[in-house]
Order: structure tokens, then sequence, then C-alpha cells
């Protein structure tokens, strides 16, 4: 019992306070480790991500071979004028240029999102 009657336990509470992630349970796994220590599973993570993004961009640089190449062909079979290269090179090429362009940083993002969420969701088994 307190030495003064007017001396009380205060008791604070709120919300509970997050530890580490696993400290809980010894077995934990942590793919962010696996992939700073270079493992083998860490290595095969990168790996899988780079493929993904070495596939979007032989995409492009596809379709970029196919919208570009042809055009010295067909400047060459046209008769010299300076109108009709301008209108392709400045208004038929430039908005799918810009479509390609958007079409690859969202699946470049949208592969590394992915390869996070691989990550963490591996982080919390």
């Amino acid at each position: 019992m307190p030495a003064d009657p007017t001396e009380r336990r205060v008791t604070v509470t709120g919300p509970p306070r997050r530890g580490r992630r696993g400290h809980r349970d010894p077995g934990y796994y942590r793919a962010r480790t696996e992939i700073d220590e270079q493992t083998t599973l860490g290595h095969t993570y990168v790996r899988s991500l780079m493929r993904s993004q070495l596939r979007v961009a032989l995409v492009v640089f596809a379709v970029l071979v196919l919208l570009v190449g042809p055009l010295p062909l067909v400047f060459a079979a046209a008769p010299e004028t300076r109108r009709l290269e301008w209108l392709v090179l400045g208004f038929c090429l430039y908005a799918p240029l810009i479509l390609l362009a958007r079409w690859y940083v969202r699946r470049a993002e949208r592969n590394e999102e992915d390869f996070v969420r691989l990550v963490e969701d591996r982080q919390d088994r």
C-alpha cells in the first residue's frame, strides 16, 4: 500500500508496439537477407527480376525496330519531299513512341512491385 493515500498508480495504455518481424519464431525466413547475402536463393530472386525487365526491354526494342526500321526504305521509295518525312517523323511516329515509353515504364514498375511483393510475402511466413 502506498505511503500516501493520494498516490495512485496510473496505467498508460496505447496501441501495441510492433517489434521486428520474426523474433517470435526462431525459424523465421527473411528473403531480404537472402538477397543481401547473395545466397543461391537471393540470386534466383534477382535473376527473376532481371529476366522480366529484360523481356520488357526486348519487346520495346522489337516494336521500335518495326516502327523505325522501315522508315529509310519508305523515304527512299517516296519522291524527294521533306513534307512526307516531317509528317511521318513528327506526327505519325511521335504518338506511338510516347505510348510505347509509357507502357515500358508502367510494365517495369509493375515488375518491381511484383518483386517487392514476392520478397515481402516470403518475409511474413
